[in-house]
């Protein structure tokens, strides 16, 4: 397994749910961080120098994915992994009449993590074991209703973008997993009623599956990992 030690991860939506849950995790395993949010203020981990800075980055704002990497860069000096959690749900329903829900979906589920990925790429081929860790969703796997069309497409093209990582950085010891996880009790789902003898995990499980991700040698890639809080056909 790789040590964490010395190895610096850059984990975006680290403001609450999955990112906030990665990134107190990594701090603990002995990673350096770069943490980033909209608004990094919101961001409840204090500075700390040379082992975690706070960044700006949006993923519908094209210019803040080669901020956030500059800035990084020029803290540490090296990149070895990216944690791509942001994401937003608005549905996209089959029978509905407008497009902006599905444009917003894909422009922060996929293209906003695109441009990241670009930019992030060369210090992770230099790392030699770079690692890219797709925060996508079981939607990316199976569509469940036709109101959620627009989430599931974009979750789609979320797996794709991993699939792609992984063929062009392979050479270059770039190793690239999509998590992919059920139900999880953040904000996203706060309003969603589980039926009875179901549950919703909690995010320190799937930020406890992301570091196992990163911490995976260049002689064990995992394309992708599922991880659900209740029985069903897994294809």
């Amino acid at each position: 397994m790789l040590d964490a030690k010395n190895r610096v991860i850059m984990v975006s939506g680290a403001n609450r749910g999955i990112g906030l849950a990665t990134a107190e995790l990594l701090i603990k395993k002995g990673y350096l961080v770069s943490l980033a949010a909209r608004n990094p203020d919101e961001i409840p981990i204090q500075n700390e120098i040379g082992k975690v800075i706070k960044c700006k980055w949006d993923a519908k704002k094209k210019t803040t994915s080669k901020n956030w990497v500059n800035e990084t860069l020029s803290i540490f000096n090296k990149l070895d992994g990216v944690v791509m959690n942001a994401g937003v749900e608005l549905g996209g329903d089959l029978d509905g009449d407008t497009e902006e829900e599905f444009d917003e979906m894909f422009e922060v589920n996929f293209k906003g993590p695109l441009r990241l990925v670009r930019e992030t790429l060369p210090a992770l081929r230099k790392s030699g074991s770079g690692r890219i860790v797709n925060v996508v969703s079981l939607a990316g796997k199976r569509p469940r209703k036709s109101k959620m069309l627009g989430y599931s497409a974009s979750k789609f093209a979320a797996m794709s973008l991993t699939n792609a990582i992984r063929l062009s950085g392979w050479d270059d010891g770039v190793r690239a997993t999509s998590v992919c996880p059920g139900m999880v009790k953040t904000r996203m789902t706060e309003e969603v009623v589980v039926p009875d003898g179901h549950f919703k995990m909690e995010p320190e499980v799937i930020a406890q599956t992301i570091a196992y991700a990163l911490s995976l040698p260049n002689s064990a890639a995992v394309a992708e990992i599922l991880v659900n809080s209740r029985l069903e056909d897994m294809f």
